[in-house]
């Protein structure tokens, strides 16, 4: 089951033209709260710097399309199976991403030269990005702490999509409830056409 694609495709699926409700004494605006795992959607993400292949750091806004990011965060591409898979699989449509104004990016702990070697492996149409101290992953309150800090996996994100728009807005979050399971192409594709 894919925890937060109800609420993210809904939201997509609301006509432009629908009346925005306005906060009253009667029907107070309810405020988007923060999930345990994971931004909310609405909340705005801070300029965030990760490390390309090449060394080179790059901020979020460096990472931008025309309406934003699509932002993968796996938990390895050294040693992780599903993450592996999803890497591969996502390249599929990372051009159709891009072409949507949403390219593709994937984010993990793993060294800048793991994430080299994975890419060039297997021939990647995107980009995979280094956070070697696992800030970023912080900043999306991904940061899987039931890993113990000094073990090799400490720092490894929840696996999770993130749609970020060009304001560093979270547009939309695809998140699967177990760490083997990814959501499927097709929905990740049809939420950046919604968007």
């Amino acid at each position: 089951m894919i925890r937060t694609l109800a609420i993210a495709a809904a939201f997509s699926l609301v006509p432009a033209a629908a009346p925005a409700e306005t906060a009253t004494e009667s029907a107070p605006v309810a405020q988007p709260t923060t999930p345990d795992v994971g931004l909310a959607l609405g909340q705005t993400v801070g300029d965030v710097s990760l490390i390309r292949s090449n060394g080179d750091a790059a901020s979020l806004s460096d990472l931008m399309g025309a309406n934003g990011v699509a932002l993968v965060f796996v938990r390895s591409a050294d040693w992780c199976p599903y993450c592996k898979k999803q890497l591969k699989e996502i390249d599929d449509i990372s051009d159709e991403l891009a072409g949507l104004g949403w390219p593709l990016m994937a984010v993990s702990y793993d060294d800048p030269a793991i994430l080299a070697e994975f890419s060039g492996k297997h021939g990647l149409g995107y980009e995979l990005l280094s956070d070697p101290e696992s800030e970023v992953i912080r900043t999306f309150n991904l940061l899987n702490t039931d890993m113990k800090q000094g073990t090799r996996y400490y720092g490894i994100p929840h696996p999770a999509i993130f749609f970020v728009d060009r304001d560093r807005s979270v547009r939309a979050v695809l998140r699967e409830d177990g760490y083997k399971d990814r959501p499927a192409m097709d929905i990740v594709l049809h939420i950046a056409e919604q968007l």
